[in-house]
Parts: C-alpha cells; structure tokens; sequence
C-alpha cells in the first residue's frame, strides 16, 4: 500500500479542461490508474487516462482519447484478478465499450438499443456487474433500464473481438431515470436498483422483471440522482436528491423510512462512494467544497467537488475531483 513510506499523502493532477466523471482501474496490475471525463458544453469532449508514477510521484496522461458530448459516467471493467480483456465503458448518447492497450485506445464496440429512429434518449448512468462482467445496466431518460450482455467473440486478426446485446429493457419509472446500480444481495448478478425524477428508488429482480419494490420515495418529490450500495452490507443503499444538501441512508429491509440523514454539507450534495472495505463509512462531496467521511455507525479543498471515488482496491485512497484537478489522498 505505501507510496515510498507514505512519503506524501496527497497526489494532484490537472487536466486541460473541466473534470466531471471519473473512475479508478481495479485491475492488479494498474494501481495508481483512473479515468478522466472532461465536461465541455459542446460535441467534443475528451477522455483521459492517467497514472501515478510512484518513482516521481507525479502523474502521466498515458492516454487521451476523443468522446462525443460529456461522459455521464465511465467505468473500467471490474475486473480485480486481471483475467479479461482491459476494457472501459463510457455513457453518453450511447454507451461505448473502449479496449485499452498500451499505444492507444480503441473503441470496441457502439451499443444503441434504438435501432428504429436516428434519435437516442441520452444515457444519464450505467453500472457494470461485479459479479458478472458480461452484464451491464444502463438508464436513460426516456424513463427506460437497459440490461446488456457482451459476448467476446474470436475473429481472425483481431482476437477476443467485444460486441454486445439487449437483455432486457423495462420502464423502470414515470419519468426520466437518472442513476442504476447492481445489489451485491442474492449472488449480486441479479438485483438492482434505480432512482429518477419521479423520486422515488426502486428495486428489480432480472429473475421476476414483472415486479418491482419501491424503496424510498422523497417526501418533497424531488428528483433523486445518485445512488449507491453499501459495499459489505447489501441491505443500505444511498441516495440524494437535486439540489439537496444531504444524503440520505436506506434500508430495504425496511421500505420508506430513511435509517439516518447525513446533512452536514452547506450546499448541494455532487458524489457518494461507500468506503469498499468498511459497512459504516461512506464519503460525500458537495459544492461547499468538502468531502466528509461519516461513520454512520454513530448516526442516528477549494473548488466545487465534482466527484469521488474510493478505490476498491487500494481502500485507504480516495479520489476527487474539481474544476480541471483530480487529486488523491490517502486516508
């Protein structure tokens, strides 16, 4: 874990434009490695990947690669043995699976559910299954989940070729859904749950589609927008809502009724990330310019902070970013 004996706990990078998704590599053998999305109001927009050089302890873009419109999220494959191929998925208009190789980075495959219409409902969010890597899930606005499977085919000259298909796709809420996330409950292949504009959390099973359990509900009806499973205890999950300066902390065991309100920020909340190694720690980020770490056992920087990421293989690293800087601390 140590970075020469904890020679400096913080680490800073800054990009040539604003910093809006990111997300940490979980392969072995790319310890220090994230992925930058930039946020520019036009078509054009960047991705970037990064590392930190422990030698120098200073960060190299090793890579930089063209995207259309902002990323609403990006993902490398969880992959924590390194056993497949090295891929990132980005959400946009559409989403798009990267392959990452040393010299450059190639997209590998373009996955519209829209066949009929040159029209796309932006995607506002994905997640990509842990358990299983072959699964993703998307949500977009046009009120709809997407469930895809990628097949890895063998193509002569190009070996272990990605493409991918439509699972299934269901109405997950009345209005335009803003977040999805895979449950680690019940083998974590098979549950997840959304949030949206219709504020309200709701829960599926891909093994009985025909039913859904809503969770939460925000009592003002504000649209809710991220949403985030504790990483050891499957039952809590976290939400929050636009413009909302707190998140709020559920249990499914126990529908509606909010377990604690964490309400210590003084502006809107942006980011939530549990801690992957502990059920009672969780980080929060908001445009006052902190990021809390709250023990919710004992409930009941400068620059808005754009997002945060707490590296599931590294637990004592936590990643932010804000404005044009992504910086990584040890805690």
């Amino acid at each position: 874990m140590s970075l020469h004996g904890k020679r400096k706990e913080i680490y800073k990078y800054e990009a040539p434009w604003t910093v809006y998704a990111m997300n940490w590599s979980v392969r072995p053998d790319k310890r220090f490695r994230l992925a930058l999305g930039s946020f520019v109001e036009e078509y054009n927009n960047k991705v970037q990947l990064v590392g930190l050089d422990e030698e120098s302890s200073e960060f190299i873009c090793r890579n930089t690669f063209d995207h259309p419109y902002p990323t609403t999220k990006l993902m490398w494959i969880p992959d924590t043995k390194g056993v497949y191929p090295d891929l990132l998925a980005t959400s946009g208009d559409y989403l798009r699976v990267w392959r990452v190789g040393d010299a450059e980075t190639r997209l590998e495959c373009l996955l519209n559910n829209n066949k009929n219409s040159d029209f796309c409902a932006p995607l506002t969010s994905f997640d990509w299954n842990e358990v299983d890597p072959y699964l993703l899930g998307t949500s977009s606005i046009d009120t709809t989940c997407t469930i895809w499977g990628l097949e890895t085919g063998q193509v002569l000259g190009r070996v272990n070729l990605v493409s991918g298909h439509v699972k299934t796709q269901l109405i997950a809420h009345d209005k335009e859904v803003y977040d999805i996330a895979f449950s680690r409950a019940g083998g974590g292949r098979d549950m997840f749950a959304s949030v949206g504009a219709d504020g309200s959390v709701r829960m599926f099973d891909l093994r009985h589609l025909e039913h859904s359990t809503i969770i939460y509900e925000d009592p003002q009806h504000h649209p809710l927008l991220r949403l985030c499973w504790n990483k050891q205890d499957p039952n809590y999950l976290a939400t929050m809502a636009m413009d909302g300066m707190e998140v709020v902390i559920l249990d499914v065991r126990v529908p509606c009724t909010p377990v604690a309100r964490l309400n210590n920020h003084r502006a809107c909340v942006n980011g939530i990330a549990w801690a992957p190694h502990s059920s009672c720690h969780i980080c929060t980020a908001a445009d006052d310019h902190q990021a809390l770490i709250w023990d919710i056992q004992q409930m009941p920087p400068e620059g808005e902070i754009n997002n945060v990421q707490w590296a599931s293989t590294q637990p004592d690293w936590i990643a932010i970013c804000y404005n044009n800087c992504l910086e990584i601390l040890r805690v």
